[in-house]
């Protein structure tokens, strides 16, 4: 039986003059670059999650403007010590814009650098899934919140 592990994170995407605001998460599958956000402390909304980590990745203060959809993801892997993880990650995804602040990196956390990225570079970048996921959900804006598979 595999160990099940949930994850719900917020994550904001922030186009402005045609490019992204990405930050590049450090993992163990080394440097790939992100939405800003991340978990949701215990107690915490969701809304107001997503304001604090654009600010503690990017240096940025934003402003939610919608939200764009809800997305999952479920992976197994290997744990450390023996048996399997069953992981699942839900993911609600706001659309936002920067209202104050300077892009600055963070220091000591998850993510060790900040962009704004050319939308048309996002393709060739080393990335995580989540980058291609809110950028359609930006692009398309289906109304059910929920990308088609």
């Amino acid at each position: 039986m595999a160990y099940e592990r949930l994850r719900v994170a917020a994550y904001a995407v922030c186009v402005r003059d045609g490019a992204v605001l990405l930050a590049r998460w450090v993992g163990p599958e080394g440097k790939l670059w992100t939405l800003p956000g991340g978990g949701i402390d215990h107690g915490e909304d969701p809304f107001d999650a997503v304001l604090r980590e654009v600010a503690e990745e990017t240096g940025y203060q934003a402003e939610v403007q919608s939200l764009l959809g809800v997305h999952t993801m479920r992976r197994r892997y290997a744990r450390r010590f023996g048996g399997e993880t069953d992981f699942h990650a839900l993911r609600i995804v706001y659309e936002a814009r920067i209202v104050g602040g300077e892009l600055r990196d963070e220091i000591d956390g998850s993510t060790d650098k900040a962009a704004w990225i050319p939308l048309p570079e996002v393709a060739s970048l080393a990335r995580v899934d989540l980058v291609d996921t809110g950028l359609e959900l930006h692009r398309s804006r289906p109304s059910t919140g929920h990308l088609a598979v």
